[in-house]
């Protein structure tokens, strides 16, 4: 269950960057309330994670998941770059995290 948490944290981490972005420094109405409702919900889920999972590899996971996730909107949503540097940066991010979690009881 821990897993499954951590794992929702990040997807929300995700959420509440791209909203942030699209809230143009808060002066957006629904973006910004967007942005802080999943950045609460993800801190929350992040949280109930830690009570299971070692402070590390929770942490580090979920801001994995949301640097690649923000990572891939980008790309996909906002029409960033794709650059081979950026995709070995990207690599290396999903390297740590699955090494990350093979590391973990």
């Amino acid at each position: 269950m821990a897993w499954f948490q951590l794992v929702l944290a990040g997807c929300l981490e995700i959420v509440w960057a791209y909203f942030m972005k699209k809230s143009e420094g808060f002066t957006l109405l629904i973006p910004s309330v967007v942005t802080l409702v999943a950045m609460v919900a993800s801190f929350a889920l992040l949280s109930l994670a830690m009570r299971v999972l070692p402070l590390g590899t929770a942490y580090t996971v979920w801001t994995g998941i949301g640097a690649l996730g923000a990572f891939v909107v980008g790309i996909l949503v906002l029409g960033e770059a794709v650059t081979p540097m950026r995709l070995a940066a990207a690599l290396l991010i999903l390297t740590g995290l699955v090494l990350m979690k093979l590391s973990s009881n």
